[in-house]
């Protein structure tokens, strides 16, 4: 079996390296041919960590057609929403080379993809966990679901052919998980007693008796506005602006009146979809949609409308509000 581990510009480094040594721990007690091979999209590089600039060699190119496993790390930085911030550095790995090659790895019947922390996050921003159950950190589990995965809250997460681990330190779950799975269990045991460590928690898979839930409250149904509510303040189409941490949207709303009721559409480029949950009262509104670009989100917006002029903000889980700048043209 080979192993390619994929770096990438702010690469965390204990994302790769407990993986890394469970691997070779693995080839080393076991009588089958493992090799392991740190990686990046654009080749053998020195590649940079997000870690006080410790940087790793990349020994060849990421090779999406070569069986075997695929594990993708997360990204080192801050937690707020500058230029620097981990949710950024994932998007812009997400935009690299990276993007395409994995998306040509996926759903190969002889390549297991893996991630540890956000590098799930990477595949979903690249559009490749759309209805896929997944984890991430915990501080990106609303980000995962806002990009279509489904989160699920465990340590270690097997969906098949995607495995993905929650925060930074499950590397070594993850990589022990799945030298069990693709490898047997003596040997991960002999790899555990090796590095003195157990692996934590139970492996989430989509299969036995679903746990029965309590019933929750359904969301009540928002009134209907009338038409002297809403029709000096929202009506009429708005060009907006909307400024996130990964670039700016430039979106066109349409409000107006459908049989009693308020109805919207939000057009970004070619595509128009409508708005869903519209309501406004007074001067105040709020609405959800989903975007496709930078990245594929479904944003809540809450906005104020004075006269030609509408500001407020848009947010996709705990990730920080973007703020939204608009003009009525009619």
């Amino acid at each position: 079996m080979h192993i390619q581990i994929v770096l990438f510009d702010s690469f965390d480094v204990l994302d790769v390296i407990a993986p890394y040594e469970v691997f070779t721990a693995a080839a080393a007690c076991c009588d089958q041919e493992i090799t392991v091979e740190l990686v990046s999209a654009e080749g053998a590089r020195l590649v940079q960590s997000g870690v006080n600039q410790l940087a790793l060699p990349a020994s060849a190119e990421l090779d999406p057609t070569r069986s075997g496993l695929i594990l993708v790390p997360g990204a080192a930085g801050a937690v707020d929403d500058g230029p620097d911030s981990i949710p950024h550095k994932l998007q812009q790995t997400a935009n690299t080379e990276l993007g395409p090659l994995l998306k040509e790895a996926v759903g190969k019947p002889d390549l297991l993809l893996a991630t540890v922390c956000g590098g799930s996050l990477i595949l979903a921003m690249a559009g490749l966990l759309s209805g896929r159950h997944a984890v991430t950190h915990h501080l990106g589990m609303e980000l995962l679901k806002a990009v279509d995965a489904i989160p699920v809250h465990a340590r270690v997460v097997d969906d098949g052919d995607l495995v993905s681990g929650g925060g930074v330190t499950s590397g070594l779950d993850v990589a022990l998980y799945l030298v069990e799975r693709e490898l047997g269990p003596r040997i991960a045991l002999s790899v555990e007693q090796l590095f003195d460590y157990e692996r934590r928690g139970t492996v989430w898979r989509n299969s036995g008796s679903a746990p029965v839930k309590p019933e929750q409250q359904a969301e009540a149904e928002l009134p209907a506005l009338s038409k002297t509510d809403t029709r000096s303040n929202i009506e009429g189409k708005w060009e907006t602006t909307i400024a996130t941490p990964i670039g700016k949207l430039d979106v066109l709303f349409n409000f107006s009146h459908k049989e009693g009721r308020l109805t919207g559409t939000a057009t970004q480029g070619e595509e128009t979809i409508p708005l869903e949950r519209l309501t406004f009262a007074g001067n105040e509104g709020t609405w959800f949609m989903n975007v496709t670009k930078p990245m594929r989100l479904s944003l809540k917006f809450r906005v104020v409308v004075e006269n030609d002029q509408l500001r407020g903000e848009a947010k996709a889980g705990l990730l920080p509000a973007s703020r939204l700048t608009g003009r009525r043209i009619s």
